[in-house]
């Protein structure tokens, strides 16, 4: 086994900026790749690209999302002002098919630029949402801004949004609601700019305290019954 190389906050601090960045990135693990959908209240369509998306529960069913400290308008933070403005926002999974384009989305485009028409994507609307989803996208969700927190450390805003429809191709879905993302060959975020298709390992049934290890199960579409929950 190679060494290990220990690094104080100190020793972080004094890393060039950038380096920094992409290592911290690193440690959190592999993560979601969505592209964040909204319109601007003048109709522009904005695209962004986020790997910060977290479960925060699902009754009601809620996710949370890190933005960056926002800017003005004109200078950037487009995916931002419009969601604070209308309300809404849509996330979109990115499959290994999309992650160039997807990538692109990260770009600082000028404010006055529609991103899916720049981007080469095509916007989809559902339910009355005000925000485009991706058509090229395999898993889709729309959701509403219920609130928000400034991080004081560094100003970045965590969202926390409800999901107002979501949308997957049918046969995605397994009978006990287990959705199979590698099998819509959708990709994780490594650090900044490392995409990573997944290779499944099992599924494992409902620890408890009298069996030794729990249940796997290989083929992740047989699902579980709720008595073996």
């Amino acid at each position: 086994m190679s060494n290990f190389k220990t690094l104080n906050d100190l020793d972080l601090d004094l890393m060039p900026r950038r380096k920094r960045g992409r290592l911290v990135n690193s440690l959190s693990g592999f993560k979601s790749a969505n592209l964040v959908g909204t319109t601007s209240v003048d109709g522009v369509h904005n695209l962004s690209i986020i790997s910060s998306v977290v479960h925060l529960g699902s009754d009601p069913a809620l996710l949370g999302m890190v933005f960056r400290p926002p800017v003005e308008p004109k200078l950037g933070s487009h995916s931002y002002w419009n969601m604070r403005e209308t309300g809404c926002l849509t996330l979109n999974h990115v499959p290994a098919s999309l992650t160039m384009k997807a990538h692109q989305a990260s770009a600082r485009f000028p404010q006055e630029t529609d991103e899916f028409e720049a981007l080469g994507l095509t916007p989809i609307f559902r339910c009355g949402f005000d925000a485009p989803a991706v058509e090229e996208s395999p898993v889709r969700i729309g959701l509403e801004r219920v609130d928000e927190w400034e991080i004081p450390q560094n100003r970045c805003r965590f969202v926390v949004a409800q999901i107002r429809w979501v949308e997957f191709p049918e046969e995605a879905m397994c009978a006990d609601g287990y959705l199979d993302l590698e099998g819509l060959d959708v990709v994780a975020l490594s650090s900044l700019d490392g995409y990573h298709r997944t290779q499944k390992v099992h599924r494992l049934a409902y620890a408890k305290t009298e069996a030794a290890s729990p249940e796997a199960m290989i083929d992740f579409m047989q699902g579980w019954s709720d008595e073996e929950i």
